[in-house]
């Protein structure tokens, strides 16, 4: 039995080695288990796929770019209300029952058409009063002037001392004055007299009518409000720290609410101190509008182009992507793909690039868009033309959707 045993165990020694050195190749395979091991599991030839050299990724040269040195200039931006500086409130300037008033809102008014009429019968009252005032007050002054004559006569006789004369020529002074204190208020009411007549202060359009004929008006009563909207202003504020870099007569682009296109129009004037607890300063905007195509009151973006003093790194917008909250771009080094992170700074939406701190030097390859399924280290290289046999690696690099990448 024992011996029968140990008969096993050396055959099962010998099988096993025989198996590592044909594994190792050592010893030579049967026929039919060397072709096994030549072919896949389908029975296909197999054993030799990966020793295959990878195609390497081929770029045209438009989609490679490097890095340049351009100005960015800084938009600064800010927001407001159109409204009109030359507006004017037309008000009464005599009280009494408002007769007419022409215009309606919306009307165009000339600087010093008739807008309407107050009716003013106790003005006429007045007038006859102060007249009457002006005749008995020069009636006093002819009495007074009389007597004091009479007084000069009887002071040379020395029938009357000093002291009456001078008395009797104060007399005729005082009554002097009260006849021109009775002319200067008879002037007065004839200058209200002459404000029954409602006019307009300015040239312009009629915004809004505070009375209605009729009504009972007194004096500094709001009547009409009238707008000359050819000009119109714009009110912003802009940080303590940007207005530095601003100057009156500098051109202001404006989007108007409403509005496809901007206007154009020009910082006129800036605040010399800061709003208290903002932390920001006024500025305000000039807006020709002689055709009077915008109106007062509407919501407005300026935004003003400043000037960049030095030259930066910049690269198209679209060669760099963002995973997980980091900027990063693509690039090819010793012919293989790297992706390295990136720092940005500032952008210029309307030319498509963007300001790089950090990641990227001048000379790099980096790929000037967003290409899905690269994958790093592997080979690339960039061919200047799509003729045939040039590769075809680009027919399943595809470049990624306008989408960004997934964040």
């Amino acid at each position: 039995m024992n011996k029968k045993i140990w008969g096993l165990a050396v055959v099962a020694v010998l099988i096993g080695g025989a198996g590592a050195a044909w594994k190792t190749g050592r010893l030579p395979l049967p026929g039919g288990l060397a072709a096994m091991a030549k072919t896949g599991a389908d029975g296909k030839p197999g054993g030799d796929k990966d020793d295959k050299p990878a195609v390497p990724l081929e770029f045209l040269a438009r989609e490679v770019v490097q890095p340049t040195l351009a100005r960015l200039p800084e938009r600064l931006t800010f927001s407001g209300t159109l409204v009109a500086p030359q507006t004017a409130v037309v008000k009464a300037r005599a009280g009494g029952t408002l007769v007419s008033l022409t215009v309606a809102e919306g009307a165009r008014v000339r600087r010093g058409q008739s807008l309407g009429q107050i009716d003013l019968a106790e003005m006429d009252t007045r007038i006859a009063e102060r007249r009457a005032q002006i005749d008995a007050a020069r009636a006093t002054l002819v009495q007074a002037e009389r007597a004091h004559a009479g007084n000069v006569q009887l002071a040379a006789q020395q029938f009357i001392s000093g002291t009456a004369l001078d008395n009797s020529r104060a007399g005729v002074d005082t009554a002097r004055a009260n006849l021109q204190a009775a002319q200067a208020a008879l002037d007065t009411t004839r200058v209200g007299q002459r404000d029954a007549v409602v006019t307009a202060p300015i040239a312009g359009i009629v915004a809004k009518r505070h009375a209605l004929p009729g009504e009972k008006v007194s004096t500094e009563q709001n009547l009409l409000t009238i707008v000359d909207i050819s000009r119109l202003e714009l009110a912003g504020q802009v940080g303590t720290y940007q207005v530095a870099r601003l100057q009156p007569g500098m051109a202001v682009q404006v989007q108007v609410e409403g509005m496809t296109e901007p206007v154009t129009g020009q910082l006129v004037r800036i605040a010399p101190m800061a709003e208290p607890g903002t932390r920001s300063i006024g500025v305000t905007v000039a807006l020709d509008n002689p055709q009077e195509r915008l109106r007062a009151g509407p919501y407005a973006m300026a935004s003003v182009t400043l000037p960049d003093s030095a030259e930066r790194l910049t690269l198209p917008l679209s060669a760099v992507g963002t995973t997980s909250g980091q900027d990063h771009v693509w690039m090819i080094e010793g012919g293989t793909l790297a992706r390295r992170a990136v720092q940005l700074g500032r952008r210029d939406d309307n030319k498509g690039t963007v300001e790089v701190l950090q990641g990227v030097k001048p000379g790099n390859q980096v790929l000037a868009a967003r290409f899905d399924n690269l994958r790093e280290g592997a080979k690339a290289l960039v061919v200047t033309s799509t003729a045939p046999g040039a590769g075809a690696s680009t027919a399943w690099v595809a470049p990624a959707s306008d989408a960004p990448v997934s964040r």
